[in-house]
């Protein structure tokens, strides 16, 4: 009995096995598959491991022919339809016969979508080769042409770990690429080698970005279009696809709201809210195809690419010497590093919520703490002083009076004020009072000049009361002369005169 139903599953697996469908067997009806393997040629040899084989397509389904026919002449007679071997865009239109047809590719049971190949005419890649006459990637450049593999295949050339070498193939090319871009770096590959992203992918974790999880696959576009996953805008949102994924990014040991803290900061407000095009995104800091998180001893370096100045004066600060030997970050030890709150004059100072009371105290040895209180105190000054001023030159200027020259003067004590910011850096009090004195008499001169043209205003308006006043004394007065004059009798009237 048992030897019975052990031949009949053998005679069931081998009419599985060897009946023509879509599931794997497209070779035993396939002459074109027979016939090349035969000769030992190596496309052949790809095509019975592609998943399009594993489908059920065969040669002439992308080739064109009769697949039936044994004989070489009619196989391949064009007037049943052979195509030769598809060149240029001819190769992608072959592709998108299927892979645009969403009916079909359900046929397939795929899930695929199918608008890549709308995506790939769209994208950076979608450009005239140098030959002008097809774009610059077909769906083989990446895919392959016989031994296509679906993206969770490990020989597929667009799985995660082996999209990086697809990718280079071209852009570590210098050669190739600068037909297309001479301004296109082509060393991402030994940056990306030394970033958290490439070491890790080294090691055989798919899960760490690659090319494409940054630059998309089919629809890539240059960072300079908005639409771009890795413009400017879009970038912290790319980063966010996964480092804001908290099931994604378990087992790495790092926060997932770094984005989220990233809008609500002074670079974040000013990249996705104001449009600021020169506002740093996530690569600015971190970098691109080398992104690595800064080390304690770089972030004052990452800072300092844009904030040059302040960077300067804090290493030469006393405070570089104890940040080192405590081996605390720089700048990020007072400013935070994602959400970045604006500079205001309340981190400065001894209250309680200041950022110096966070490690200073009035039992300060150093003097540093009461050297924070006075330096916030001349900055509560300039403020002051500056506001005073401006309401001076308003009012002058409401009340029509030339102010231009104060208004001009008021813009020394406006800069006195931000280089304050700057300059409270070096922590050095004599420094930070020689720029406040500067802001200080600068308002002073202002608040003169305002109170003058105020003072002359007024001046004027009380010398046009008294004028106003003399002039109609006179005219009250000049018009009862005339009233007097006009009530006298006149001379040739009067009696004992004939009138005349």
């Amino acid at each position: 009995m048992d030897n019975v139903r052990l031949l009949t599953s053998l005679v069931l697996l081998s009419t599985i096995i060897l009946s023509p469908g879509r599931n794997g067997s497209a070779a035993a009806a396939d002459q074109c598959l027979a016939c090349h393997q035969s000769l030992g040629e190596r496309p052949s040899s790809l095509f019975k491991h592609d998943v399009h084989f594993e489908k059920g397509i065969s040669c002439a389904d992308c080739h064109g022919g009769n697949p039936k026919a044994a004989e070489m002449e009619k196989a391949m007679d064009t007037t049943a339809g052979f195509l030769k071997v598809p060149k240029g865009d001819a190769i992608s239109r072959t592709c998108a016969r299927c892979h645009a047809d969403s009916a079909r590719m359900k046929d397939f049971g795929s899930s695929l979508p199918t608008n890549q190949w709308a995506l790939l005419q769209r994208s950076v890649h979608g450009g005239l080769a140098t030959s002008g006459a097809e774009h610059i990637a077909q769906c083989t450049s990446c895919h392959g042409a016989h031994g296509i593999f679906p993206k969770t295949n490990p020989r597929s050339s667009v799985y995660p770990l082996n999209v990086v070498k697809t990718c280079t193939g071209c852009h570590a090319n210098a050669a190739l690429m600068r037909t297309y871009n001479p301004s296109l770096a082509v060393d991402q590959l030994e940056k990306y080698r030394t970033s958290v992203h490439g070491m890790r992918n080294a090691k055989g974790d798919i899960k760490t970005a690659e090319c494409a999880s940054c630059h998309g696959s089919h629809g890539i576009l240059p960072p300079t279009d908005v639409n771009s996953r890795v413009y400017r805008a879009n970038i912290p949102n790319t980063c966010a696809g996964c480092h804001s994924n908290a099931a994604y990014m378990k087992g790495y040991n790092i926060p997932t709201d770094q984005a989220e803290r990233f809008e609500r900061s002074v670079h974040g407000v000013a990249l996705l809210q104001k449009g600021d095009p020169g506002a740093p995104s996530c690569n600015s800091c971190h970098g691109n195809h080398g992104a690595v998180p800064p080390g304690v001893e770089s972030i004052s370096n990452v800072c300092g690419t844009c904030h040059a100045l302040n960077a300067e004066l804090f290493s030469s600060s006393p405070h570089k010497k104890a940040f080192d030997e405590q081996h605390l970050p720089e700048c990020e030890t007072c400013h935070e590093n994602h959400e970045i709150k604006p500079a205001t004059a309340a981190m400065l100072g001894g209250a309680e919520d200041a950022v110096c009371s966070q490690c200073h105290s009035p039992s300060d040895a150093s003097g540093a703490y009461h050297s924070a209180v006075v330096m916030r105190s001349m900055v509560d000054s300039l403020k002051s002083g500056e506001d005073s001023a401006r309401a001076l030159v308003n009012e002058a200027e409401q009340r029509g009076m030339e102010v231009g020259d104060a208004k001009f003067k008021l813009r020394s004590v406006r800069q006195a004020w931000l280089e304050s910011r700057t300059v409270v850096h070096s922590f050095d009090v004599n420094r930070f009072q020689k720029v406040a004195d500067q802001g200080l008499a600068a308002a002073l001169e202002v608040r003169r000049e305002a109170g003058d043209a105020i003072g002359e205003y007024y001046y004027r308006r009380i010398g046009l009361g008294i004028a106003t006043l003399i002039l109609t004394v006179l005219a009250v007065a000049l018009y009862l002369y005339i009233r007097r004059l006009e009530r006298k009798p006149h001379p040739t009237s009067g009696p004992g005169r004939p009138p005349g």
